[in-house]
């Protein structure tokens, strides 16, 4: 997943909290070698060489991180799209030549863990739910163990607090920055300040011209927090002028600072 996982566990049982976290460490690794794309053999590998017509049944992790993927597609209208590994590639890689066309289906199984590729041509990229998945993995594992609070962070892309502390997390950099408290949410964070034009647009065939610099949402979910930060770097000004959702559940960054997705609706109208 390219990034470093920091568990901050709250329990007054230091030897509990150490043998909770290695086992932790345990399923993420677990985790990485079933939904990484880059691992021969992984399931989401052995997916992304699938021949037209060929069925493949796949993991329970791998097919729940699937079935999520395909609600936060419906959810996002379609922004967030984990069969553009082609054109992720070639954009993260900045290739030569023209941008690969889109071609092929996945279809997944809607009563037991299998893919089905209906037709040759598309890859799966979980980079931008995978992280999410996986806290949201870990908390279940840690309530199992019986610990009530914490906050699992995969790198500043993506937290989750869960139990009756509350953490306060900082948006932004020392030069434009904004506190907020997270408690029993989750918060992610896509941007274009570290890794450059990475988002795809499944709508465009050029990378896309981004309206923020970064963008936060605030989810029970980790998982579907991580989607919709990526889908938010690909809505455009017109697209937030009658974006909906709850105050103080989006954040924007753009040259003037940062705001709520209410203030800056209002810069918009002005």
């Amino acid at each position: 997943m390219k990034t470093t996982f920091i568990l901050r566990i709250v329990s007054d049982d230091a030897k509990l909290a150490q043998n909770v976290a290695h086992t932790a460490i345990v399923l993420l690794d677990e985790i990485e070698m079933t939904l990484s794309r880059y691992i021969e053999g992984s399931d989401v590998f052995r997916i992304n060489h699938m021949e037209t017509g060929q069925k493949l049944f796949i993991s329970q992790t791998c097919y729940d991180c699937l079935r999520l993927a395909a609600e936060a597609h419906e959810h996002t209208g379609g922004l967030f799209d984990i069969t553009l590994g082609t054109l992720i590639e070639h954009q993260k890689n900045k290739a030569a030549g023209s941008v690969p066309s889109l071609s092929g289906m996945l279809s997944i199984d809607p009563d037991r863990p299998a893919v089905t590729c209906v037709t040759a041509g598309r890859e799966i990229d979980l980079g931008g739910i995978g992280k999410g998945y996986a806290l949201d993995q870990l908390k279940i594992l840690l309530e199992d163990w019986g610990i009530e609070s914490a906050l699992l962070c995969a790198g500043a892309s993506t937290q989750l607090a869960f139990g009756p502390a509350t953490w306060p997390i900082e948006l932004g950099d020392d030069h434009n920055q904004q506190t907020i408290k997270l408690n029993n949410q989750a918060l992610s964070a896509s941007g274009i300040g570290i890794q450059g034009s990475h988002i795809v647009s499944p709508h465009k065939r050029r990378a896309p011209d981004y309206y923020f610099k970064r963008a936060w949402i605030l989810q029970p979910s980790a998982a579907l927090a991580d989607a919709w930060s990526t889908a938010l770097m690909l809505v455009d000004a017109e697209q937030l002028r009658t974006f909906d959702a709850p105050q103080d559940t989006l954040y924007f960054e753009t040259s003037s600072g940062i705001h709520t997705l209410q203030k800056l609706q209002a810069t918009l109208t002005e």
